[in-house]
């Protein structure tokens, strides 16, 4: 199986830079897993999207989109779980 190549989208990038040290590590980690596996065990398709899903982190949740056909994962938003989806 191919590895995905990760992107991550302008919004996506700077959320992370706001994210405490300590806790951006864990995050870059866990989004770098997503190119060996884009559906980890524990991740959860979104609802009212065709290819979104989530992963927790923490309090930290990434949210990312799969595209197979391009075999790229491309990263929408990062943040605390109590702001991520509004």
């Amino acid at each position: 199986m191919a590895s995905y190549s990760i992107e991550l989208t302008r919004t996506a990038e700077k959320q992370l830079r706001r994210v405490a040290k300590q806790a951006r590590v864990r995050l870059v980690g866990a989004i770098q897993s997503l190119a060996r596996a884009p559906r980890p065990r524990g991740a959860r398709k979104l609802q009212g999207y065709d290819a979104a899903y989530r992963i927790r982190v923490g309090r930290y949740r990434v949210i990312y989109e799969v595209f197979d056909d391009r075999v790229v994962v491309i990263v929408l938003k990062v943040g605390h779980r109590k702001d991520i989806y509004g």
